[in-house]
């Protein structure tokens, strides 16, 4: 029999809502589907190139080493065969590594594509067990219809919903969205949904105590892979016929609102269609927390002004959202990659000094270059009150920076001000080509030419990629069994 959360009561109104849409047949907009193929896309090839750091590639693999699974969902970029739970683990984990894929901000903020992890790796499982068999395989198509789904619910939470402030981190979010869109693809009714999502509010935290000094480490680059995959256990356990529990944000003292949320009702901003993903961000030249993309951008514009002027450079004025300040500005030294991807200083430091940015910058050996924290302790932070109001408009939903330099003989440079980032809607055809440039230099890292080449065109070719079996796409993510990760 299976248990549902009306059987006690009339459930709470966001987890009715949630389960209302998550298993609706409204079409999506193609504006929808066509940035769902570029999230897709891009998703990949983060996951791919992050699988190239040690750090992340030696969490990848069951969790008992050696165990195997047969016609288990495989993760791209290696040989592996895992269960479904550990999979998404494993691919949320790659796509999150290195802070470069796409990013929703808000009162809360995150990356919905980390939900991911459970969509593809549940769609590959499921498609390639025996008891599928005689029933079509998902389709890419299906995969972009749960991305659409999962990323309007986790955005749509986050736009008035500022968990950070009860010290709760934004993968509850990815959580609860990947319970969602994970029960409905594993065939679950409007009730299972709803009971899958109630258990996800459930297990509230976890805190955002490891994003933070002075305890800033990489369980930051792991926990969305954490969130997502902990959906996919959620979503079987309903499946296998366990309740849920209709009033798990409400109920006084013990609901998510009070016990967790200090007191703080749970709030829809608006109805649930596909806003967020159509105004998602992306992370499209280089991987930084996004409250400080755009001051990235005007720091590259300022490299050749400032460069070879390091002894003389007397102050740099940075003024930003207020959100930038509470959660990336810091002083003092970085301790590790994790700590100096989400330290504002730093990221403008590198893109001044050797305009560019990658990922190997917040490695120890480019963090040792002194003249890094020569520059980060000549530089002020100040909010701009306007920059902070554009930034929740959500006509404008902008996340803007500007930088300014000061020279000791009283020459000032250009005030270069970037108020949408490259990946931000309003520059969506800007930004296509480049993302197309990135995948392909991201996959190259792990997978053959010819194999890049052939995901390039299917990417090119939305008919056709939106038909392809789920395991014939994920086949063509795989690293030659002989080599990379996992062997």
């Amino acid at each position: 029999m299976n248990h549902t959360t009306s059987e006690t009561s009339v459930p709470d109104e966001v987890l009715a809502h949630i389960a209302d849409y998550a298993i609706s047949p409204e079409p999506f907009s193609e504006t929808a589907l066509s940035t769902a193929r570029l999230c897709l896309l891009d998703s990949l090839g983060c996951a791919l190139l992050g699988l190239t750091f040690p750090a992340c590639s030696r969490l990848i693999g069951p969790v008992v080493p050696g165990m195997t699974i047969q016609n288990g969902a495989r993760i791209p970029g290696t040989s592996l065969e895992l269960d479904p739970v550990q999979a998404a683990f494993c691919f949320g984990t790659m796509i999150r590594w290195l802070d470069y894929n796409d990013t929703w901000l808000a009162q809360e903020w995150g990356h919905p594509s980390d939900n991911l992890g459970a969509i593809l790796m549940t769609a590959d499982w499921c498609s390639r067990q025996p008891a599928h068999s005689g029933r079509p395989a998902f389709r890419v198509r299906d995969i972009l219809n749960a991305m659409i789904r999962a990323y309007e619910i986790q955005g749509v939470l986050a736009l008035e919903n500022a968990f950070n402030r009860a010290g709760i981190d934004h993968v509850l979010l990815v959580r609860v969205a990947s319970a969602a869109v994970a029960t409905q693809m594993l065939g679950g009714n409007r009730d299972q949904v709803l009971a899958a999502v109630s258990q996800a509010w459930l297990d509230a935290g976890p805190l955002r105590t490891y994003r933070h000094a002075p305890n800033t480490g990489s369980r930051k680059s792991w926990a969305a892979g954490d969130a997502t995959s902990r959906a996919v256990r959620l979503a079987l356990l309903t499946l296998a016929g366990e309740r849920g529990y209709a009033t798990a944000l409400t109920t006084p003292t013990w609901g998510f609102q009070d016990a967790v949320n200090r007191g703080r009702d749970i709030r829809l901003a608006r109805p649930f269609g596909s806003y967020v993903i159509e105004n998602i961000l992306f992370k499209v030249s280089f991987p930084a927390e996004f409250h400080g993309q755009t001051a990235v951008e005007a720091a590259l514009a300022l490299h050749s002004c400032v460069k070879d002027r390091w002894d003389r450079i007397e102050r740099i004025c940075i003024e930003t959202q207020e959100p930038a300040i509470r959660i990336i500005s810091k002083q003092g030294p970085l301790k590790n990659p994790a700590d100096r991807d989400h330290c504002l200083q730093y990221m403008i430091a590198v893109a001044l000094i050797h305009g560019e940015l990658t990922a190997a910058h917040y490695e120890a050996d480019a963090a040792s270059n002194p003249l890094i924290d020569v520059l980060r302790a000549n530089m002020e932070v100040v909010e701009r009150p306007q920059y902070s109001r554009d930034y929740l408009d959500p006509d404008k939903r902008s996340i803007a920076n500007s930088i300014q330099v000061t020279f000791s003989d009283g020459e000032v440079s250009p005030r270069i001000e970037v108020e949408y980032p490259l990946g931000h809607r309003r520059r969506r055809d800007e930004a296509r080509p480049a993302l197309l440039a990135k995948f392909t230099a991201n996959s190259s890292t792990m997978l053959s030419a010819e194999a890049v080449s052939t995901l390039v065109e299917l990417f090119e070719d939305p008919l056709r990629l939106d038909q392809m079996p789920v395991p014939d796409f994920v086949q063509l993510t795989l690293r030659n069994a002989t080599t990379g990760p996992g062997k």
